[in-house]
């Protein structure tokens, strides 16, 4: 089994010459938390997480770790909004090398690049290097566990 038949092949992405403002629209639009950015001729160069937007205004605080002694929300740090002039910086500044898969990949390689590397989603790209999809976590799992399913009907 490879990732081929089991990716998704509509993929929310950004193009590289895009700014903060697009990525936020566009993670707001479609409840995506990875975007993979592409050059013109779709090929991918980057990738923008989510997470990458959100740390530009959190709190250092935020990650120190455990807040079980907290009660209710953060209060005013709940408010927290990025100024209008970092809105306008270009997602080059901001987005990661991609790791990714070729769409000939196995299931389990793919999963374990995914743990490897602590992402939730991977880009699948061809021999030309297209972006041609994307695998989270959640589309390998659930074709693992049909395939064990399959199996113990036939048994």
């Amino acid at each position: 089994m490879n990732i081929k038949q089991y990716m998704k092949r509509q993929v929310v992405s950004i193009p590289a010459s895009a700014t903060l403002r697009d990525a936020a629209e566009l993670y707001s639009r479609y409840h995506v938390g990875t975007l993979p950015v592409v050059d013109e001729q779709r090929k991918l160069v980057g990738i923008l997480y989510i997470r990458d937007l959100l740390d530009l205004i959190m709190p250092s605080f935020v990650h120190l770790g455990n807040f079980d002694f907290i009660r209710g929300d953060f209060g005013n740090f709940e408010e927290l909004r990025p100024s209008a002039e970092l809105f306008t910086h270009p997602i080059k500044e901001f987005m990661s090398e991609s790791t990714y898969v070729h769409i000939t990949a196995g299931l389990l390689r793919v999963f374990a690049m995914l743990d490897a590397h602590d992402m939730a989603d991977m880009p699948v790209i061809d021999d030309e290097h297209y972006l041609v999809g994307i695998a989270s976590r959640v589309d390998i799992g659930t074709a693992l566990l049909a395939g064990w399913c399959a199996d113990e009907q036939e048994a």
